[in-house]
């Protein structure tokens, strides 16, 4: 069994040394193993390119007996024929394999062949998905950087939204982001309506009652502290500017909702005036409700610049009628109550004092003078202070206060007659309150009535109020005699003008303007306290020595020239003259201001030309003449004698060189002109 064993294994080993010496690319590599025994080692050479038969067959007789030779015959000759058959099947597969070889080349062309077509064909198309595949790929690229740039977008307008929304930024910087959000392409059109409610909010929030300044209560304290305090008004902080600058902003984004904003500044001046009106209740001063105004007139300014569509001008005009009207009202319905608390002060026990009924009617017509007083002050200072919205109805408050003072008069007698006790029982009435009643009654019409309106008359209408035409008469007949005096210096040549022989014909002319004047006051006006103020008595007396000083003889120019340096120098160490003066309802008054006035307009005439030598000894002479006419005539000699002088000095400093006329020259001639006077009038008469 073991021999069997054996013998199959020995059989697979050749059967695979014959298959690997057939199958080797070199058969001499193929060497018999070095520890197999010699019996193998000889007998494997069969296989190996050096075999020998001879030696094979006496190794393999001289190893085996006959029946391995013939066992070994028979094995061997079957194995040749299976090897034979394998090679013949080999050999007809390998010949099979050679021609199916070919038709798979042929095949394997034949495909190449086609590819080649194939991509011939699609090659456009190939390049064309390349680049659509290349396109892809960047679009994605974009497509990622067009998500970020909407994400960051979407942060944007999330946060600008909140900004809008949110209470604690201001209406400006909301203003902003909706403008950043109609940049970015957002629907802004649904924020109108929200930022407009934003916008009606914040002016139902805004506080317009408090005061718009730091002043007192008393309207005329910074007039007594100084000129400063007087001409610089406080300047209030203004807490609609950011509406106003919203409306603006509202106005440029939202086109569409210019009614709705003209709407909300209608009802911010509205608001502001009945602001105004709360004061009023409150009696507030003057000055308050002057800087109140100032304060809406700002507004009005600042909101017609951005929106000029709403007219707010002419609103705030009609506004400002009504509630000024209210103050004249108010005013006087204090004054009212005023005096009937101080009338009602009898009635009360415990007054202390040892004449109640005097005591009563002292502060009874105090509280009428000096509320009427007050009335008129507080008035006057609305009236001086340079506010638009005052200014255009200046003429309307001054006639609310004169019919005021009527009603109030009227008003005053019904109050007078209640508390008298008409239409109520005597015994309920206090007889003192009567007899105090009676005597304010009398004083009333005897000295309070022609007093208040000669206040009404000297605050309101630049002087009393009854001579308040004489004013317009002084200043027609003014202008008149003005026309003369301009067409006598402008007629000459003064540069080229000859020496003087006599006084000028318009000399004549102005005396006799003033003669007409004269006749016209005599015959309406009263005749004035006789005050003449000479020349000693006035604060201007010294000033005709400046006359004196140009008569004096001067050799030459520098002198003269001297003589005037002096004469100024002299000018700034004396009192200031007080030429125009409060006009009074008299003959003397009337004349003295239209002379005054005349000989002011002659200085300002003679500064506008320039004269010779021989022109300013001509105004010397004239101004001599006059000197001398109207010294027995005027009132105010030393206000008179300074004017000539002021003309004769004004003619010297235009002058070339101004020599005066020597005293004896200047004395005869005015004197031939008087005696040429004196004998006309015979003949006229």
């Amino acid at each position: 069994m073991a021999a069997d064993d054996v013998s199959v294994d020995d059989k697979v080993k050749r059967t695979r040394d014959l298959l690997s010496s057939f199958y080797s690319q070199d058969a001499s590599q193929i060497s018999p193993p070095s520890n197999t025994t010699s019996r193998f080692a000889t007998l494997d050479t069969i296989n190996t390119t050096s075999f020998d038969a001879d030696q094979y067959m006496n190794l393999l007789v001289h190893k085996s007996n006959l029946e391995g030779l013939l066992q070994r015959h028979v094995e061997m000759a079957a194995e040749i024929k299976n090897l034979d058959t394998d090679l013949q099947i080999m050999k007809n597969n390998i010949v099979g394999m050679e021609v199916n070889m070919e038709q798979l080349l042929d095949k394997i062309m034949s495909v190449q062949s086609k590819s080649d077509g194939v991509n011939t064909l699609l090659f456009e198309k190939r390049e064309h998905i390349e680049k659509l595949h290349r396109t892809r790929n960047l679009l994605r690229k974009v497509q990622d950087c067009k998500k970020a740039s909407e994400e960051v977008m979407l942060v944007i307008v999330n946060k600008l939204e909140d900004k809008v929304s949110s209470d604690s930024e201001s209406i400006q910087a909301r203003a902003e982001a909706v403008m950043l959000l109609k940049q970015l392409d957002f629907p802004v059109e649904k924020l109108e309506s929200k930022l407009l409610e934003k916008l009606e909010q914040f002016l139902e929030e805004l506080d317009l009652s408090k005061d718009t300044s730091s002043d007192s209560a008393n309207p005329h304290e910074s007039i007594n502290e100084g000129i400063e305090s007087d001409s610089i008004p406080p300047r209030p902080e203004v807490p609609t500017r950011e509406f106003v600058e919203a409306v603006h902003a509202y106005h440029v984004i939202f086109p569409d909702s210019e009614q709705h904003l003209v709407k909300l500044m209608h009802d911010l001046t509205t608001r502001h005036f009945e602001a105004a009106k709360q004061q009023i209740q409150e009696q507030v001063s003057s000055a308050k409700l002057s800087n109140r105004l100032r304060f809406i007139w700002t507004d009005v300014l600042s909101i017609d610049e951005v929106l000029p569509e709403a007219g707010l001008q002419d609103f705030a005009y009609e506004a400002a009628r009504d509630v000024l009207k209210q103050y004249v009202t108010s005013l006087f319905s204090y004054l009212l109550h005023e005096i009937s608390d101080a009338l009602l002060q009898i009635q009360k026990d415990g007054i202390g004092e040892e004449y109640p009924l005097r005591a009563a009617l002292e502060a009874s017509k105090n509280a009428l003078i000096q509320g009427s007083t007050k009335v008129l002050s507080d008035i006057r200072y609305l009236l001086d202070e340079d506010l638009g919205l005052v200014l255009k109805l200046r003429d309307m408050i001054i006639s609310w206060v004169q019919e005021g003072f009527q009603t109030f008069f009227t008003q005053l007698n019904g109050q007078l007659l209640l508390l008298s006790g008409k239409d109520v029982p005597t015994d309920k009435v206090s007889s003192g309150l009567v007899l105090v009643i009676s005597q304010l009654s009398v004083f009333i019409e005897r000295d309070a009535i022609s007093r208040i309106t000669e206040e009404i008359g000297s605050s309101l209408l630049g002087g009393s109020y009854e001579y308040g035409s004489s004013a317009f008469y002084i200043s027609m007949r003014t202008q008149r005699i003005s026309v003369l005096l301009r067409k006598r210096l402008t007629t000459p040549n003064w540069i080229k003008h000859k020496e003087p022989r006599e006084v000028h014909m318009f000399v004549d002319l102005f005396l006799q303007e003033l003669g007409a004047v004269g006749s016209e006051v005599k015959q309406i006006l009263p005749q004035g306290l006789t005050r003449r103020h000479s020349r000693t008595e006035s604060n201007g007396s010294t000033s005709s020595s400046r006359s004196n000083q140009l008569r004096d003889n001067r050799s030459n120019t520098n002198r003269a020239r001297s003589q005037l340096l002096e004469t100024h120098l002299a000018k700034l160490f004396k009192q200031k003259m007080e030429i125009f003066t409060k006009i009074e309802h008299t003959q003397e008054s009337v004349v003295m201001t239209i002379v005054k006035r005349c000989l002011k307009s002659l200085q300002e005439f003679v500064r506008l030309h320039t004269f010779n030598r021989s022109g300013f000894q001509q105004i010397q002479l004239d101004m001599q003449y006059l000197r001398i006419t109207l010294k027995d005539n005027a009132e105010d000699e030393a206000a008179v004698e300074f004017l000539l002088d002021e003309v004769i000095v004004a003619a010297a400093e235009r002058c070339v060189d101004p020599s005066p006329l020597e005293p004896a020259i200047l004395d005869r001639l005015v004197q031939a002109k008087l005696a040429k006077t004196m004998d006309q009038e015979p003949v006229a008469s």
